[in-house]
């Protein structure tokens, strides 16, 4: 690996570690208030409260760690690309920009995770140097180019 794919590596590790552990302060404490959350938590696509705060945990913990990881990376972005979404247009749609704002600050990262991959340093590299064939476009692979 040369100089700047290590740089650009290192530059989305840091960027998955840094979003990564910011999202779980604010998807702990809605698992840690689970049973108070479920009846009372905001509906904004109409499924109830317990499905919503369930989509948000999902989405703000277990994708947080899997992004963390660099596991299953690009598929992981997915569901906190579409919280981020629903946060900036439907929860905070008719407040002003300044509520929308941390919303926009996260999805900008996810966003940036997506198109590029986790980097080298990811149990995605990590899966594809274990099975080199197990897909022909991989995270890893993109970096190479």
């Amino acid at each position: 690996m040369n100089s700047s794919q290590t740089s650009l590596s290192l530059g989305l590790l840091l960027l998955r570690l840094g979003f990564g552990g910011l999202m779980l302060t604010h998807g702990i404490p809605k698992l840690m208030n689970y049973s108070t959350l479920a009846t009372q938590f905001p509906d904004p696509l109409g499924l109830g409260s317990q499905i919503s705060v369930l989509l948000a945990i999902g989405a703000e913990v277990g994708c947080s760690l899997l992004i963390i990881l660099g596991l299953f990376t690009r598929l992981a972005t997915l569901p906190l690309i579409v919280t981020m979404l629903v946060a900036i247009f439907i929860v905070h749609g008719a407040d002003p920009f300044a509520k929308k704002e941390a919303a926009i600050t996260y999805l900008i990262p996810y966003l940036t995770l997506l198109l590029t991959g986790p980097g080298q340093y990811a149990v995605d590299a990590l899966l594809q140097k274990v099975w080199p064939g197990s897909r022909k476009n991989t995270d890893s692979a993109d970096l190479k180019a």
